[in-house]
């Protein structure tokens, strides 16, 4: 089967960063699903992995953690699927990624594809969910009821893909009032079409902001980027015993700031129900059909922004190209490598 990868990491996006190659067709065993890949996202981790994961010597490494497509065989112990199922998913970060014709995913983490969407708006869906459900819910612990006492969050860089997903769902699931950060008109713009509340610029500090605006305290922050840049002033922002979590790489965070306030602190890593094989791994399977749900039903929209083209060494470089710009808005996209 035909798929697009690299033999050397490459920490400085080169042209030829990526290669089209040919690889043994897998068969799936255990619960592993065979999916025929139809579109494909490109996402931050994409670019963090290409920078610095080289695959074993003579081989190439594959990369891609979103995906829609069609089940085409399915092993002995899989009962969640069948064959001509349509399933869109995220994956797992230590196995071939969806950057392929074919791919094996454990059924476990996989989920049934919103039926009112085209294949390139799911394919913008499954990853930014998962964490954006994961870190709303499971880690920050927030309330679905509706009819709950109105509480803050804070979403630092809420133009992403993370953050247009997590806004959706913090507006339409519970009662929070939300005040999302973005620089640009057009990223303001965007978090405010997506459900926020108020919006302010993270170019300032995030306190000043909130407090200029008479907004805080706040009670949970979502820190999706630059987390190092902004976590003095998240947490100056943060009411008392509030929650605080954060999804990406920073440097060295003095948490000794978080003491005074018994703030606590939450990671939100999507690949560590897969990575672990953690006893709650289905409830990935369990969000994803949720949200198609949501999606089937209008409640949420998909976060597709850029369609790219079909899958290929050139639009795979112009995706990760982008991403690596810092304006991407929302999700971009890639057609499979059948079209």
């Amino acid at each position: 089967m035909l798929a697009v990868g690299y033999k050397q990491a490459s920490p400085e996006l080169r042209q030829d960063s990526f290669q089209s190659f040919n690889i043994a067709k897998p068969a799936p065993a255990g619960r592993d699903l065979l999916v025929k890949i139809n579109a494909v996202s490109v996402n931050p981790v994409d670019t963090k992995v290409r920078k610095s994961a080289n695959p074993d010597a003579d081989e190439f490494k594959v990369l891609g953690w979103d995906a829609v497509g069609t089940v085409e065989a399915t092993g002995n112990d899989a009962s969640l699927f069948k064959p001509g199922d349509r399933v869109y998913y995220a994956g797992d970060i230590s196995r071939q990624g969806s950057n392929a014709e074919y791919q094996l995913v454990d059924e476990r983490i996989v989920g049934h594809a919103p039926a009112k969407l085209s294949d390139a708006e799911v394919a913008a869906l499954p990853l930014t969910t998962i964490t954006a459900w994961e870190l709303l819910f499971s880690r920050l612990e927030v309330s679905q009821d509706k009819n709950a006492p109105s509480k803050t969050l804070l979403v630092v860089a809420g133009a992403g893909g993370v953050g247009s997903m997590l806004i959706q769902l913090a507006r339409q699931l519970t009662s929070l009032t939300i005040i999302a950060t973005a620089s640009r008109p057009e990223t303001q713009r965007w978090v405010k079409d997506m459900g926020a509340h108020h919006v302010i610029d993270h170019s300032k500090p995030v306190d000043e902001e909130i407090e200029k605006a008479g907004m805080g305290p706040v009670d949970y922050v979502a820190s999706l980027s630059h987390t190092d840049q902004h976590f003095e002033a998240s947490v100056n922002a943060l009411r008392p015993q509030g929650r605080f979590a954060l999804i990406d790489d920073p440097g060295v965070l003095d948490i000794s700031l978080m003491k005074k306030k018994s703030l606590s602190l939450h990671w939100e890593f999507m690949y560590t129900r897969p990575l672990f094989n953690t006893e709650d791994i289905q409830t990935q399977h369990d969000i994803l059909n949720q949200v198609a749900k949501l999606a089937d039903n209008g409640t949420i929209k998909t976060t597709l922004q850029q369609r790219i083209g079909k899958l290929s060494p050139e639009t795979l470089y112009e995706a990760h190209r982008i991403l690596e710009s810092g304006k991407a808005i929302g999700k971009l996209v890639l057609t499979g490598l059948h079209d």
